[in-house]
C-alpha cells in the first residue's frame, strides 16, 4: 500500500511514488510511451532529462569535468565512475565482487554484465529479428541496423555513423590533417 511519503501507486506493478509526475513517468515503462523526441536523429525517450543527455551526442557538450585531470563527461554518473577509479583517494576501489570467480568491479552494473559471462544469459532481445545480447548497449547498437539511425556525425563532412568508434576512425583517416 502507498505510504504518506509515497502516496501515488502504480496500478500495474504496485510501486509507489512521491509525486504524480514521478508516477506518470514510471507508467511510461509499462505503456511504452516515449513522448520526447530528438530533432536531430528521431530517437525518442520516456523522460525529458534522458533526451537532454542524449542530445549531447550531437552537440558534443560534456558539462561534467574531473577537477584532477580535466577529463569531461556527458553525465554525472560517468564522472563519478571515473573519479572512483582515477582519483588518488579512490584509486583501485572496486567494491562489487563476483560470487563465482572473485573478480571485482567499480559499479554494480559492470558486475552484473560480468556475471552474465558465467551464465551466458542474454536478456536483451531485438524485437525486429530476435537476436539476443548480454548488454543493453549492444542491443541498442544492433537496433541501429534496423532503424538506420546514425547519431554520430562528422562535423567536417557530415558523414554519419551508427557507432562512435566509426566516427573516430573516419576522422583519424579522412581528416587527420585537421585533428593533429
Amino acid at each position: 500500500p502507498p505510504s504518506r511519503d509515497k502516496p501515488f501507486k502504480c496500478l500495474e506493478c504496485g510501486k509507489s511514488f512521491r509525486t504524480s509526475g514521478n508516477l506518470r513517468s514510471h507508467q511510461r515503462m509499462h505503456t511504452g510511451e516515449r513522448p520526447y523526441t530528438c530533432g536531430e536523429c528521431g530517437k525518442s525517450f520516456t523522460e525529458s532529462s534522458s533526451l537532454h543527455i542524449h542530445q549531447r551526442i550531437h552537440t558534443g557538450e560534456r558539462p561534467y569535468s574531473c577537477g584532477e585531470c580535466g577529463k569531461s563527461f556527458t553525465n554525472s554518473s560517468h564522472l563519478h565512475v571515473h573519479q572512483r577509479s582515477h582519483l588518488p583517494t579512490h584509486a583501485g576501489e572496486r567494491p562489487y565482487k563476483c560470487w563465482q570467480c572473485g573478480a571485482r568491479f567499480q559499479t554494480s552494473s559492470t558486475l552484473l554484465e560480468h556475471e552474465r559471462t558465467h551464465t551466458d544469459e542474454r536478456p536483451f532481445c531485438c524485437t525486429d529479428c530476435g537476436k539476443a545480447f548480454n548488454r543493453k548497449s549492444h542491443l541498442v547498437t544492433h537496433q541501429r541496423i534496423h532503424s538506420e539511425e546514425r547519431p554520430f556525425k562528422c562535423g567536417e563532412c557530415g558523414k554519419s555513423y551508427t557507432q562512435k568508434s566509426g566516427l573516430i576512425r573516419h576522422q583519424q583517416t579522412r581528416h587527420q590533417q585537421t585533428h593533429q
